[in-house]
This record gives C-alpha cells, structure tokens and sequence, in this order.
C-alpha cells in the first residue's frame, strides 16, 4: 500500500486524505478507500458556504459495490467543491490524490491538522483494521 501513500499527506480513520494549504484543508478519500469501493459512479458534494464539525458526514460516495459517507476531517467551513467529480466521478479511482479532490475547508482550528493521522500511522492502522 505504501507505494500509493503520499507521505505529505495526512489522514483519518475513515480514509480521507488532507493537505493543509495555509489554513485550508484539502480533502480526498484514500487510493485505499477508493480501491475497496470499485468503480466511483457518483459524488455528492455539498454547497460551498456550508460548515462541518470534525467527523460530520459532508457528502456521499457511491460505487457499483456501496454508497458510503464522506467524514470531515475537520471543523470548518466548504469554501471549494470539486464540480469536475460531477461528470467525472471516476476521477476519484484515477487520480485520488489529486483530481479527484472532493473539497476544500477553511478549518475552525489549525489544531486539527495535528490531530490527523500521519501516512505511516494510516498505513498502520489500515492494516490491522482491514
């Protein structure tokens, strides 16, 4: 697993993904994540503007295998969604780390990016849960 894990990443339990860009946080699900859902058939986003506590589900993925929630990784509010999951959502299969970007958070604490999981600790813990 390690090869598709950017270590300049971190991460949450539930496989989301975060790169911290000032007080932004970018938010995508794992390659992991991604491959144990299959083929991504639809993204559902939610309006920039809207707030999530730290855990709050703020979207929903649906692959041909199950529909699952999107948690936020942090507090904060949406400043950007990714339109281009809308006609391609299979960019989440493709290109996880990077295209296939979900959101963008303006985070309530820049104490929260300490509380996320590092690639190494992900790994870890992906592999002794799954």
């Amino acid at each position: 697993m390690a090869e598709n894990l950017p270590v300049d990443l971190a991460y949450t339990e539930s496989d989301e993904w975060v790169r911290r860009e000032g007080d932004v946080a970018v938010v995508g699900v794992t390659a992991y994540a991604a491959d144990q859902l299959g083929d991504v058939v639809y993204v559902q986003l939610p309006d920039v503007g809207k707030h999530f506590d730290k855990e709050q589900p703020f979207g929903e993925i649906e692959s041909v295998k199950a529909v699952s929630d999107l948690n936020s990784p942090v507090a904060g509010e949406v400043v950007d969604a990714n339109q281009q999951l809308d006609q391609n959502p299979n960019l989440v299969n493709d290109d996880p780390y990077g295209e296939g970007w979900m959101v963008k958070i303006r985070v309530d604490d820049a104490g929260a990016f300490e509380a996320l999981l590092s690639a190494q600790e992900y790994e870890k813990k992906t592999l002794e849960t799954h």
